[in-house]
């Protein structure tokens, strides 16, 4: 929105209205010892031309995937976006109507929300899908939220090792203060072995969470790990890579009970890590412990076909101890696109958005592992990402002469996992091509020449 500065009169007319004689009577109850007493550290101020070329040099500093060629993953990738996502979304008759905080919604934007409820639930093969939620992180905690108040158990959970380091942290944020105890189980070989994973969960137990494919590219054993959980009557949240599911089976078909997602790569750009779009689903006998909105389809008076939100047992709307959850909306710009995004590709075009991903990931992962410095760390399949360890243990080198070549080459695993401290993870998406991969595995080469000649 504009910035509306405001004149000495306007100052004093406000300030004669709330009964104050000046803004330093306003602000009187604030302590000296927090009040700041100067003026702030700025520089003189410039004028349109100059303040315009300042910020333009400074957002040359940001460099996204279009600046470079683009291997980063764990969680937010670079997926094509079809041209008439961006036109259809930014129609302003989605933009004018929309009102997320207010039940009342158009009939337009609850037709929308009611299309990618379907198109979620056919995707995933579950039962129902809410409105969506804010982000993959923030959906994943939901969903644990929502498992414990379905088997009310409120003790403890078992969360696989290869799920997002940041999911897990904010697992840790959501449960640490509530004394939910959080179980990790052990991920050694970059998957879970079930027979660990059926030794941690016992009756106390509210949920086993998986993330598959995991976040080291890794399809768990979905299957095995919710038949573990319902044997001791927990639940099966399963994380999953929308993406995946063209070549991979559904969440619904391996047993899942609760199905999140961070939904961004359909239809929506990186754009620095948010903002994202949240998918949750779930199988239809746990519908009202689901947090947010969900959007059912009706008749009017009239008896014409119409939507109406079904159910949105939020505090705004319910006795607050009656509430599922504190979520408030739902993204609708983002699910918007979503719906767009899968209209278009339909069920040929994710299958061949996923063959795509799998077979230039695993072109560019025998690449890459060809050169004697590098090697994969894991012998487990993947789909569109994988581990490369650097045997001469000196990633942060490998990635910043990768970016100065011009390839984003991938992430430094080390920050979240110590014991990975020699690895990267690669993404290959279908936007890759053969001539970006075979670019991408000759850098590392002359990154290994070049360490050899120094040595």
């Amino acid at each position: 929105m504009a910035y509306l500065f405001n004149t000495p009169q306007e100052q004093q007319e406000m300030l004669a209205s709330i009964g104050a004689a000046s803004i330093e009577e306003l602000f009187e109850q604030i302590p000296p010892s927090l009040r700041l007493g100067r003026p702030l550290d700025l520089p003189p101020a410039m004028g349109e031309l100059e303040l315009t070329q300042h910020l333009s040099s400074l957002a040359a500093k940001s460099q996204g995937p279009g600046d470079k060629v683009c291997f980063l993953g764990g969680g937010s990738y670079d997926h094509f976006i079809p041209a008439a996502v961006d036109a259809i979304a930014s129609r302003g008759e989605f933009y004018t109507s929309y009102t997320p905080y207010q039940p009342e919604v158009s009939q337009g934007n609850l037709q929308a929300m009611f299309e990618y409820q379907t198109l979620i639930c056919e995707l995933t093969g579950m039962d129902v899908s809410n409105a969506s939620l804010y982000d993959g992180g923030s959906a994943l905690a939901e969903a644990v939220i929502m498992s414990m108040n379905t088997v009310r158990r409120h003790e403890k959970i078992v969360v696989l090792g290869s799920i997002h380091p940041e999911y897990r942290q904010i697992l840790e944020t959501y449960f640490g203060p509530l004394g939910l105890e959080i179980v990790v189980a052990p991920t050694t070989n970059g998957t879970a072995d079930p027979a660990e994973v059926e030794a941690l969960v016992d009756d106390q137990t509210a949920c086993v969470v998986v993330q598959s494919p995991n976040f080291f590219g890794s399809p768990e054993q979905v299957q095995a790990l919710a038949d573990i959980a319902h044997a001791k009557g927990a639940l099966l949240v399963q994380s999953f890579d929308p993406l995946s599911l063209g070549v991979l089976k559904r969440p619904g078909d391996l047993g899942a009970d609760i199905a999140v997602a961070e939904g961004h790569a359909l239809g929506s750009p990186m754009q620095y890590g948010g903002p994202y779009l949240g998918i949750m689903t779930c199988r239809e006998q746990f519908v009202r412990r689901m947090p947010g909105r969900i959007c059912g389809e009706t008749t009017d008076r009239r008896g014409k076909r119409c939507w109406v939100l079904t159910l949105q047992t939020r505090e705004q709307h319910i006795r607050r101890e009656k509430a599922t959850s504190n979520i408030c909306t739902n993204q609708g710009l983002f699910a918007l696109r979503a719906s767009i995004y899968l209209a278009l590709m339909g069920p040929q075009g994710m299958k061949e958005v996923g063959e795509l991903c799998a077979r230039k990931s695993h072109y560019a992962a025998q690449q890459i592992a060809s050169h004697e410095r590098f090697e994969l760390a894991f012998d487990t399949p993947f789909f569109k990402e994988f581990v490369v360890r650097d045997t001469q243990n000196d990633v942060a080198t490998v990635l910043a002469e990768a970016s100065e070549a011009g390839f984003f080459a991938g992430v430094a695993l080390g920050t979240w996992f110590p014991e990975l401290a020699d690895c990267f993870l690669v993404t290959v998406t279908e936007k890759r091509t053969r001539v970006e991969i075979d670019g991408l595995v000759k850098t590392l080469a002359l990154t290994t020449n070049r360490t050899t000649i120094h040595a």
